[in-house]
């Protein structure tokens, strides 16, 4: 999940996604350097049990080692899917990094599924994390691509939903291994080193991208898989990780990527904030798409095929008019009328606010004679609104809210019990602190990834791109990835760089045809 921004209520778990600006001229290869010691450090005893021999009979050992998350569990697992069975290993556990003066900084947790019998040479192994940034990666693993899955869509998306762990047929695990990382302060992930120094350097743009970059390095020199196909995959403020990530594992880690697969990503900054224009033509055929499934044949799903000319407006006549701007009255009221008509919002504030809808708006005055908002992952999804006679907006996202309880629940279920890895603590599905904290930078350059995402693919010829959308989403619209892609050189030619679109939201995999059908394109990414 984008999941993925400390802000008002109303967008409470995008806190950072749409965060305005970053250093000038930052890049991730320039941020300080962690890693991990050459030799490892003693295991501390599991949670509950006292440590024998040495500094841990101290009374007071030292705080590295009181927050140091237990030893690695690793545990044979069988699968029983429709029409074969997986026997697998999966470990939970986390690699620990460190300064360039050797001191310990942070344990990152990850969780592994490695397919039994396969050839390392030649299996891929692809490594995933989510958004937000404060986003852990169960939205991933229990959503979409990992052994197990809970439902989070229809009757599974409410907060007191069951979260039963089921076998998820369209796992990847058939065709790749996985590993589901958690940046520090998601999942069980910690900071083990006291100060304000390591906080600020791993809560920025670089110094998390350096962090994920050493962690799927030193993951594969753990686990002898260098020389295996190497994938990467990220989701919502995933999309200014990935680029990066895949850009200094090129440049400063030693090692090359096959492929990029992005889902719901974000990827320049600047078409979400300010006074960019580009952030209207990027909504607007997502709200067109949320107007015509309301209005449409609950059988039949509205799909992107449907707003072609929705589309065709948005980069011409729209935003040639934008242009224009408020001095021109003729084209503030054709485009006003005409926005209106798309997004079936009343006239007379389309009007007011001269077809200019920021999202929240929308969001509020789609169904508004009944009481009700819109998600804002999922914009097909509506909701009652706390305050509906207020003059100022109090709602959360009903696309969104509703899963923390259950993913929290089935995450912690899936760690402890069928993983039998029993971390201090709770586990950060979605962190605020993280969120609040975050260092996106100060300068003239918001954060941006496309900068990197042009330099990887023109570095390795091979390299392959998957971008996946919901046509509902208004956290990341697709629109938005849309034109950026269009815009990439000559090189990025279509069978290297692929834009699919489906029916859903942020988080479209929890529509099943959604979630089998980005699975069958990952799959062909990687053969």
């Amino acid at each position: 999940m984008a999941i993925g921004f400390a802000v008002p209520r109303h967008a409470r778990i995008m806190v950072a996604l749409l965060a305005l600006s970053v250093a000038a001229g930052a890049r991730a290869e320039d941020a300080p350097e962690l890693r991990e010691a050459a030799q490892q450090q003693p295991a501390a005893a599991p949670s509950g049990q006292k440590a024998g021999g040495g500094r841990g009979n101290s009374p007071n050992p030292p705080l590295t080692e009181q927050h140091r998350l237990p030893p690695d569990s690793t545990t044979k697992q069988t699968l029983a899917l429709p029409g074969r069975t997986l026997s697998f290993t999966a470990t939970a556990g986390s690699i620990r990094l460190f300064d360039d003066k050797g001191e310990p900084q942070a344990d990152i947790a990850y969780t592994s599924y490695q397919l039994d019998g396969g050839d390392d040479r030649n299996r891929p192994v692809t490594f995933l994390f989510n958004g937000g940034p404060g986003a852990s990666s169960a939205w991933l693993q229990l959503g979409d691509s990992g052994p197990w899955r809970i439902s989070i869509g229809g009757d599974g998306a409410v907060s007191s939903a069951s979260p039963d762990l089921l076998p998820n047929a369209e796992t990847w695990l058939d065709f790749t291994d996985l590993v589901f990382i958690d940046p520090v302060g998601t999942g069980y992930s910690r900071f083990v080193a006291s100060g304000e120094d390591v906080r600020k350097r791993l809560f920025s743009v670089d110094g998390d991208v350096s962090a994920i970059a050493l962690v799927i390095r030193r993951w594969l020199e753990k686990n002898d898989r260098l020389l295996s196909p190497k994938f990467v995959a990220g989701e919502s403020y995933g999309g200014i990780r990935g680029p990066k990530i895949v850009r200094n594992l090129q440049t400063q880690q030693g090692v090359g990527i096959k492929g990029l697969i992005l889902v719901s990503p974000v990827l320049d900054f600047r078409d979400y904030s300010g006074s960019s224009l580009l952030q209207y033509v990027a909504s607007l055929p997502t709200m067109a798409a949320v107007a015509r499934e309301a209005r449409g044949d609950a059988k039949r799903p509205v799909t992107r095929n449907d707003l072609a000319d929705v589309e065709s407006y948005a980069r011409g006549e729209f935003l040639l008019d934008l242009v224009k701007g408020r001095a021109d009255t003729e084209a503030t009221t054709r485009l006003a009328d005409k926005v209106a008509a798309l997004t079936g919002i009343d006239p007379a504030v389309s009007r007011r606010l001269a077809g200019r809808f920021d999202v929240g708006e929308f969001r509020r005055e789609f169904d508004r004679r009944n009481g009700k908002v819109t998600g804002r992952f999922d914009a097909s999804v509506t909701g009652f609104d706390p305050y509906p006679d207020s003059s100022s907006s109090h709602f959360g996202d009903p696309s969104g809210d509703p899963l923390l309880a259950p993913l929290t629940s089935a995450a912690v279920e899936l760690t402890t019990r069928k993983l039998n890895w029993r971390p201090d603590g709770s586990y950060q599905l979605l962190s605020d602190t993280v969120g609040r904290s975050w260092d996106f930078g100060r300068g003239q350059n918001p954060a941006e990834s496309v900068s990197q995402l042009r330099q990887i693919l023109a570095l390795d010829p091979n390299l392959k791109l998957l971008v996946g959308h919901g046509l509902f989403d208004l956290a990341t619209p697709y629109f938005a990835s849309k034109i950026i892609l269009d815009q990439l050189p000559a090189y990025a030619s279509p069978n290297r760089v692929k834009l699919v679109i489906y029916p859903g939201g942020h988080m479209f995999y929890s529509r099943d045809g959604a979630r089998q059908a980005f699975r069958a394109e990952v799959e062909a990414l990687m053969k």
